[in-house]
């Protein structure tokens, strides 16, 4: 999959071009809807799929302090988006110039770089453009004048409730990852970056990677048993969510700490998706670091035996 950076790299995209539009934050099966179709469509017609997407997310520039944490940072979103199998994604930078432009500006402008736009997918509420001139509406007056074609897929309900990134996002901050699934259609799970740490888990027997997760939606705080992605290897491992209180007095910032079973290799500056399997126990502060020391063998146990 290429990634594009800029509009007018369209052109670059074999014609005839299907776009999928959208911030598609989680890629849920709302999401997959509106892929799929630009994909089906693309299918009958030789032509190649382009996922069109934003990063930052428009409400970071927008209205920064009702900005949400992200299910999916632009590097997630990429890795998910490639397993589709689409030609392209292009991310367009979201900033005070772009969010200027009208609707009809932004559209016009895919148009023009695209070899041949043979239909664009949206979301039938998907609003865009300066304050919100864009809408399936414009989508449909513009395309009966450069003929292309709209898809406008309905809301996506799973037992009756829609299907969103809002949605998601709070069964996540609940704990409630099974409805988080059955919305996503996968496994949830956050990408981080390692970064250098204390140490302290190396010195107790119990190495630990800690990961910065690039501002993505984190369940309740405590112990997991998680599956660690790394490259092609599937590992199990044990994770403390939290503020590390025996050790950081409860002022740290959150961190995500995982504990991979029988692995030694240096991990940092590497990638890690890590998945949430199962909660053992809420985050305390023990008396001594030999406490915890104890409960952490306790807890890889539990984890282990999942």
């Amino acid at each position: 999959m290429r990634i594009l950076r800029s509009i007018a790299e369209l052109n670059e995209v074999p014609s005839p071009v299907h776009l999928a539009i959208g911030v598609f934050d989680g890629v849920h099966l709302g999401h997959l809807a509106v892929i799929g179709d630009a994909m089906a469509g693309a299918k009958s017609s030789g032509g190649s799929v382009c996922v069109v997407t934003f990063d930052p997310h428009p409400v970071r520039v927008l209205a920064p302090q009702a900005a949400p944490r992200l299910l999916t940072a632009e590097r997630h979103k990429e890795q998910l988006l490639s397993e589709l199998g689409i030609h392209a994604m292009l991310v367009i930078p979201f900033d005070e110039e772009f969010a200027k432009k009208t609707g009809e500006e932004f559209i016009k402008e895919l148009i023009g770089s695209c070899g041949e736009l043979r239909q664009i997918a949206v979301g039938s509420d998907f609003e865009f453009g300066h304050q919100r001139s864009g809408n399936v509406g414009l989508l449909d007056s513009l395309a009966a004048d450069y003929d292309f074609t709209v898809t406008a897929l309905d809301q996506v309900l799973v037992d009756g409730e829609r299907v969103s990134s809002t949605a998601v996002r709070h069964a996540v901050e609940a704990g409630d990852l099974a409805k988080a699934v059955t919305f996503l259609g996968r496994d949830y799970n956050v990408l981080g970056t390692v970064i250098e740490g204390r140490q302290l888990g190396r010195t107790i027997g119990f190495p630990t990677a800690n990961l910065t997760v690039h501002s993505e939606q984190l369940p309740p705080n405590g112990v997991w048993a998680v599956t660690v992605q790394l490259g092609e290897r599937t590992l199990k491992g044990v994770a403390n969510l939290g503020v590390r209180p025996t050790v950081e007095g409860g002022a740290a910032k959150k961190l995500l700490e995982v504990h991979l079973f029988d692995f030694q290799e240096d991990l940092y500056g590497k990638e890690l998706t890590v998945r949430f399997d199962r909660f053992i126990r809420e985050e305390k502060k023990f008396d001594s670091v030999d406490e915890l020391k104890q409960q952490i063998a306790a807890d890889v146990v539990n984890a282990r035996g999942q």
